[in-house]
């Protein structure tokens, strides 16, 4: 049974960590806490290497790492000034269990759940498809979410790639991601979007849900623990009413 929840903040991203435990604690039946960035509590000599062995190298190669020292390196810098970082994607499995192995022995039990929030891209291998996909979530412990992820991971409109493509037949060249947001506005989240941390919320509980239920994602879109695919279903399942369905309300107190 989880006892504790442990967020960790992202301070180069607009999440507000502290809302989201605010949201969450009056709905579970533990103690929630926030700390400061993981990386900064639970820093180990070998989470660069580990880091630079989670690249995803090829988006079609199953194969992951490049640890050379020029990269870890890079990795190093990025642990320490997280504003560096960026335009990777790594392995959410193997960044899960790297960051397991930096907690101290007697915090990594079931019964305290910890929540690192990351600016980092995470994927996981598709064997139905023989290719990586970004994920907003990694469950289990620690249970990892992806800011980047939130954004890029959902499929995004029909409209935005009609509006891709249209562009790249008249100009021949792919547009300006901005170009694009501009253009098909308000209809999916955008990096740095006001609504991050409303739509984190429900990522979250997902997040204490598996731990202490040990269920995987409901069924039903509109509920906040629907694993959604594109952002339309984002959209309904953590950004309007009701937040929960009947059976998920009944447990976090809806």
């Amino acid at each position: 049974m989880v006892d504790r929840v442990t967020l960790y903040r992202a301070p180069t991203t607009v999440a507000d960590v502290d809302t989201i435990a605010d949201w969450l604690e009056p709905r579970v039946d533990a103690a929630v806490e926030v700390r400061d960035r993981f990386f900064e509590e639970h820093r180990t000599d070998e989470l660069p290497e580990r880091f630079a062995d989670a690249r995803v190298t090829s988006p079609y190669e199953r194969e992951t790492g490049n640890t050379m020292l020029g990269t870890i390196r890079y990795e190093e810098r990025a642990l320490e000034q997280p504003e560096r970082g960026g335009g990777v994607l790594y392995d959410g499995l193997e960044v899960q269990r790297a960051l397991h192995s930096a907690l101290p022995n007697e915090k990594r039990g079931l019964d305290r759940l910890h929540v690192p929030i990351l600016d980092r891209a995470i994927g996981t291998w598709g064997d139905h498809d023989g290719r990586w996909h970004k994920r907003v979530n990694v469950l289990g412990q620690p249970a990892l979410l992806s800011v980047p992820g939130l954004y890029e991971a959902p499929a995004k409109p029909e409209e935005y790639y009609k509006e891709k493509q249209r562009h790249a037949l008249l100009s021949g060249d792919t547009p300006p991601r901005e170009l694009l947001e501009e253009q098909v506005e308000g209809q999916f989240l955008i990096e740095d979007d006001p609504r991050t941390t409303d739509a984190l919320k429900g990522y979250v509980l997902q997040a204490y849900h598996y731990l202490e239920t040990g269920e995987g994602f409901c069924e039903r879109e509109g509920c906040r623990l629907y694993n959604a695919h594109y952002h339309e279903e984002l959209f309904r399942a953590q950004l309007r009413e009701p937040a929960l369905c009947t059976e998920h309300a009944r447990l976090y107190g809806e």
